[in-house]
């Protein structure tokens, strides 16, 4: 049982990193996925990230990893004192769209 759960675990948490107008360095993370499709991702992380900022998500599926960017269309404080933040992908090259859709293919599951 424990390996399905940490499976899930997995799928749901991503890694993303960006930079802001303002700071020097680049901020990074780690978010946890509540929604995805092609055309973008909503992601519950424990800070808030500006509207209009270029963010990069790190999609792992298996062995494959890819690096998408997107941009933060909202983001918005939840009842759990988190953010969920809408991000909407940039165009991206078919390798990266495949990976893409395996990973949205194991995120949401054929019920």
């Amino acid at each position: 049982q424990m390996c399905i759960r940490d499976r899930i675990d997995s799928l749901h948490l991503l890694n993303y990193i960006y930079t802001e107008a303002k700071d020097d360095g680049a901020t990074q993370g780690m978010g946890r996925t509540l929604n995805i499709s092609e055309s973008g991702v909503l992601l519950e992380t424990h800070t808030p990230i500006s509207v209009g900022v270029t963010i990069s998500l790190t999609i792992g599926f298996e062995e494959e990893v890819v690096d998408i960017r997107g941009r933060v269309v909202y983001t918005k404080e939840n009842a759990e004192d988190m953010y969920e933040s809408g991000i909407e992908f940039h165009k991206m090259d078919s390798a990266a769209r495949t990976i893409l859709q395996r990973y949205i293919a194991a995120f949401n599951p054929q019920r």
